[in-house]
């Protein structure tokens, strides 16, 4: 690989990272970050000079993901159920693939979640600024806005993000894995075994229960509120999961702590996410919809919805 091809793959977890917190879809990301580095290629080609690869591919990789995201919006508007992005995983106790590495404690559920409530290019400026530190400048001709725009868009979309009120957990990040995969394994050997008490203790009084199925597999039909409620769900959940064979491994969830649901021959059946705060659980997201599962491997149909 030449030098210049070389240094230039260096950037794809942060291109990755763009990419996905803009789509909220790996398989979209992906496919984003590789028409990035052809379209590098192709103006290489041309005999164009490229002086700075990294905001050239930055900038192709963030005007996709504004374009995908406006072709995407009718699709969204018309989803069966809640919508969650597709899980980015990594197994317990691992720093997960080179190029989820900047996901890291930065694009959660949650977070993406918030994300939806923004425009294309809102979300685009917003995430930039916000999440991956650039400036104003660097903002401003990555999406070929002006700076004093750019400005006035971040203000605004900070402002509609933090009418969301999604929970933030200032302790140092080893420090919080180490908890988190606790309080996980707490919270779903709890579930599993039908501990009402020990749930309840774990959650959240404003907890919230989001279940995607896309209209394909099991889910709940809005998210779920009250902790009784959200224990019920859990243990019965879990319970009848259970007859079918479905067990499950810990697992990092867009950095956050939850498992991956397997059946009895390996198969992912779903995956849960736990947002947690103060030492409790505030949200739980469950991803059924198999056309979200197959970037982790065979998809189970135990969960599945009877065709029409």
């Amino acid at each position: 690989m030449p030098a210049d091809e070389m240094a230039a793959s260096t950037y794809r977890p942060l291109l990755f990272s763009i990419a996905y917190g803009m789509t909220g879809t790996v398989g979209d990301a992906e496919d984003l970050v590789q028409d990035a580095f052809l379209g590098l290629t192709k103006a290489r080609q041309a005999g164009t000079e490229i002086a700075d690869q990294k905001a050239y591919l930055a900038t192709a990789v963030t005007r996709l993901g504004i374009d995908h995201l406006r072709s995407a919006r009718v699709r969204r508007e018309t989803y069966v159920g809640d919508w969650l992005p597709e899980p980015v995983v990594a197994p317990a106790g691992e720093p997960g693939p080179a190029e989820h590495a900047e996901l890291a404690d930065s694009l959660s559920m949650a977070f993406l979640v918030l994300l939806e409530s923004l425009s294309p290019v809102e979300r685009a400026v917003f995430m930039l600024r916000e999440v991956f530190g650039y400036d104003y400048q660097d903002v401003a001709r990555i999406t070929g806005k002006t700076e004093v725009n750019c400005r006035q868009i971040f203000a605004r979309a900070r402002q509609r993000v933090a009418a969301g009120g999604q929970a933030h957990d200032s302790t140092p990040a080893p420090a919080r894995r180490a908890r988190g995969e606790k309080l996980a394994r707490r919270f779903f050997d709890a579930a599993a075994g039908g501990d009402m008490d020990a749930l309840l203790g774990m959650l959240s009084p404003d907890v919230v229960f989001h279940g995607d199925g896309g209209g394909k597999a099991q889910a709940l039909g809005r998210p779920a509120t009250d902790p009784q409620r959200v224990a019920r769900l859990l243990v019965a959940g879990l319970r009848r999961v259970a007859k079918l064979g479905v067990s499950y491994r810990p697992a990092w969830v867009n950095g956050r702590p939850g498992a991956v649901m397997y059946d009895a021959e390996g198969r992912v059946a779903s995956v849960v996410g736990l947002e947690i705060a103060d030492g409790v659980i505030q949200a739980i997201h469950s991803v059924a919809n198999p056309d979200k599962l197959g970037h982790l491997g065979p998809v189970s149909d135990v969960g599945l919805l009877p065709e029409r």
